[in-house]
């Protein structure tokens, strides 16, 4: 006699039979997009992109070139010029436009590079352990105290024209050593876990275990190393322009505030001159953070479910549960018991 396999079921003792498990496409599809659903990760995602999109067609659609002089000098903020002109009569507006470009470049090439430096080396020393291992975390922690703002400053004086992307490969480049550490620690962890062991049992090779079975793992601190070294990167950049290190005939917004700052624009009430290159900086740093405290939500159910636990109290009151902070229900004053006679007079009475 034969049993078809659709007829056997699984039975747990104390629990009785239990369907086969299956599938639930609604609710894989809510997990791969839950990113995304994350109203701070949104958000920042949303601005990273019209910062990106204006990267690449700033300078194609400025309504005048950046460098062009005009009568219209120190004009305040118009329909002509939406954020006014500089005491030479040059477009605000164009300059932050063209800028864009240099400044997300300088930022993304140095987040990658670093990102890529700190896979290769973290992972690879946490994973083959031994002298390989001492070999690279010596390695991370020579670069670990590269100071990169003076490094870049002492290139950028002996270069006469130090060009963004030598600027970002010098970033990246002396970036990545904190992140390796990080992801060296996580890979150590990992490279015991079950599934690991599993895999190395079969026979896999090295290079796939790491690529299939560790770095899925990594991916949120990556992706928070990697927002990291953008913001970094992108301070450095206006920073350096800001200070005249870096070449002032190439725009961006560090070079916006230098020429504001030489002008004395604060002092002739030029507010225009630095304020929207001051806000789009804010805006940009802020939509990096929202990526970041996104990623923190996605990758920690504690932080995704801060604020939305609710418990109730034996008195039937109801208390949200907060990161961070302990709930301390007041006491609920009690009825008074009458007192027993212990007395021979309070017998009488």
């Amino acid at each position: 006699m034969t049993i078809s396999p659709s007829s056997i079921e699984q039975v747990i003792p104390g629990q009785g039979a239990m369907a086969q498990p299956s599938a639930a496409p609604g609710r894989a599809k809510r997990r791969r997009f839950r990113f995304i659903a994350n109203a701070k990760a949104a958000t920042g995602l949303v601005i990273l992109g019209i910062y990106c999109l204006f990267a690449v067609i700033g300078p194609w659609v400025a309504p005048y070139n950046p460098d062009a002089r005009s009568g219209d000098v120190l004009q305040a903020p118009s329909l002509r010029h939406w954020f006014g002109t500089t005491h030479l009569g040059q477009d605000i507006f164009s300059q932050i436009l063209v800028g864009a470009r240099s400044v997300m470049v300088v930022g993304l090439v140095a987040g990658v590079l670093a990102t890529i430096l700190s896979i290769l080396i973290g992972v690879t020393a946490g994973y083959i352990g031994g002298a390989a291992d001492e070999g690279l975390s010596a390695l991370s922690n020579v670069f670990l105290v590269i100071p990169a703002l003076p490094l870049i400053i002492i290139v950028t004086s002996i270069v006469e024209q130090a060009s963004d992307t030598l600027v970002a490969l010098i970033i990246g480049c002396t970036s990545w050593a904190w992140g390796a550490r990080v992801l060296r620690a996580q890979t150590l962890s990992l490279r015991r876990r079950d599934y690991v062991e599993a895999a190395r049992a079969t026979g896999e090779r090295p290079w796939r275990i790491i690529l299939f079975e560790i770095l899925p793992n990594l991916t949120a601190i990556i992706a928070s190393g990697f927002v990291g070294t953008v913001i970094f990167a992108v301070m450095s950049e206006i920073t350096l322009a800001f200070i005249g290190i870096s070449s002032i005939s190439s725009w961006n917004w560090g070079t916006i505030l230098f020429w504001a700052q030489g002008q004395q624009a604060l002092a002739q009430g030029a507010w225009w001159w630095f304020v929207p290159a001051g806000l789009a900086i804010a805006v940009l740093g802020t939509a990096l953070a929202l990526i970041n405290f996104g990623i923190d939500e996605f990758v920690s159910p504690r932080l995704r479910s801060a604020g939305k636990t609710r418990i109730r109290t034996a008195d039937g009151r109801s208390v949200r549960m907060r990161v961070g902070f302990t709930p301390v229900l007041a006491p609920t004053p009690s009825v008074p018991t009458p007192r027993a006679a212990t007395t021979r007079e309070d017998v009488v009475r």
